[in-house]
């Protein structure tokens, strides 16, 4: 076990989200939440972060209550990828990406050569060393988010939370951020994502989720959750999931809106 959710109550003071959310990541696995706007992703992502303290059951790393973990312990197990943004300074990629060694440093620690190594191997495995000293404010939506998910590899944590990672990205970049997804879990990494994009399941998804309304409505393979029914119950809309042929043989499952003028 990794990181896990046992009947996980979470909102804000006065005011509950959500309520009976049991999940569990595996180091290796890449774990896809899908639903609606509104229905408790990001809440549930603060909660397993522990930036809010679950309402009810508990959040696990490694089997252990992360109630009673420190930051800096709950830091080097889980790093978080936000959604691409802008910055106000003007850092470089590598400083940037550095960044993400704060949990391995003392208050007033400068990096050490073993951080900067850590960064420039994390850059390297996303494929940006080209992009290093570029200023992170004047590169490409698909470039920073690349750099964002290098600095959560700087971390050196085993899990990674992903709040909608291909958000704003154009169809390339989308494409590019999921294969490495992909790639980090067959490092042994476990991936926590959102998206709004069921067919981004099917692209690199081991397992699915579902949350409605702030409960888990399904969770489990994706062939085996991600049904025409199951999508339209989630979305509220007509759905067909069909199969598509692959060039050089194969397929893979999509996911069709029905009924759009």
């Amino acid at each position: 076990m990794s990181l896990a959710a046992e009947n996980l109550g979470f909102g804000y003071r006065g005011r509950r989200v959500g309520s009976g959310v049991t999940l569990q990541l595996e180091h290796g696995e890449v774990l896809c939440l899908l639903g609606p706007n509104g229905s408790g992703k990001t809440t549930l992502f603060k909660t397993l972060l522990g930036l809010l303290p679950p309402q009810e059951g508990l959040v696990l790393i490694n089997g252990r209550d992360a109630g009673r973990l420190e930051r800096a312990t709950i830091a080097r197990e889980i790093s978080y990828v936000p959604q691409a943004h802008g910055a106000f300074f003007p850092y470089t990629v590598r400083e940037t990406v550095l960044m993400g060694r704060t949990a391995h440093l003392g208050l007033f620690s400068a990096p050490s050569a073993r951080d900067n190594m850590a960064a420039a191997a994390a850059i390297e495995r996303m494929g940006i060393t080209h992009l290093a000293d570029a200023i992170y404010t004047r590169i490409s939506g698909g470039e920073r988010q690349l750099t964002l998910i290098a600095r959560a590899l700087a971390q050196e944590a085993r899990v990674v939370i992903m709040d909608e990672p291909t958000a704003n990205l154009d169809f390339g970049n989308q494409v590019r951020v999921l294969e490495r997804i992909r790639t980090l879990a067959g490092e042994g990494i476990g991936v926590l994502l959102s998206t709004h994009d069921p067919d981004h399941a099917f692209l690199c998804a081991d397992r699915v989720a579902m949350l409605h309304q702030g409960r888990l409505m399904a969770c489990g393979e994706t062939t085996t959750v991600m049904t025409a029914q199951q999508l339209q119950q989630l979305y509220g809309i007509p759905v067909s999931v069909t199969e598509v042929s692959l060039q050089g043989g194969g397929s893979r499952k999509v996911c069709l809106p029905l009924g759009v003028l």
